[in-house]
């Protein structure tokens, strides 16, 4: 069976390609929304009618993200609000492109993560 790419891995991919080129700036607001998309993702799987109950009511916010990060840390561990901060550091300080490199894997982790379990919800409805 083929594997999917998310949302978060596309957004992954476009970062990488615009701090390849240095564009630090773009790269992290890209590297920001694959963090966000891996969290969406991970909510909708794992977390299921807690979040997305409220999501069908307010749709995704800052606030419901956030409560999706500590709702997932609680199962997944705390390296889910390492890889959220890591995120939120990228889009709201001014970051060295070796910087932007440390921050980096934790996205990646966050998405590859978001990938396996979505992957895995896939197969398992075939």
């Amino acid at each position: 069976m083929q594997i999917l790419k998310t949302s978060a891995d596309v957004y992954l991919e476009e970062a990488d390609e615009l701090l390849f080129r240095g564009d630090v700036v773009q790269a992290c607001e890209k590297y920001y929304k694959a963090a966000e998309e891996a969290i969406k993702i991970l909510s909708s799987i794992i977390l299921e009618k807690n979040i997305i109950d409220e999501v069908l009511n307010k749709n995704w916010n800052t606030e419901i993200i956030n409560k999706a990060v500590f709702e997932l840390s609680s199962i997944l561990g705390k390296w889910i609000i390492e890889s959220w901060g890591s995120a939120v550091a990228l889009v709201t300080v001014s970051l060295d492109p070796q910087q932007v490199k440390k921050y980096r894997e934790n996205i990646v982790k966050l998405v590859q993560v978001a990938n396996e379990r979505f992957n895995r919800k896939i197969i398992e409805r075939s």
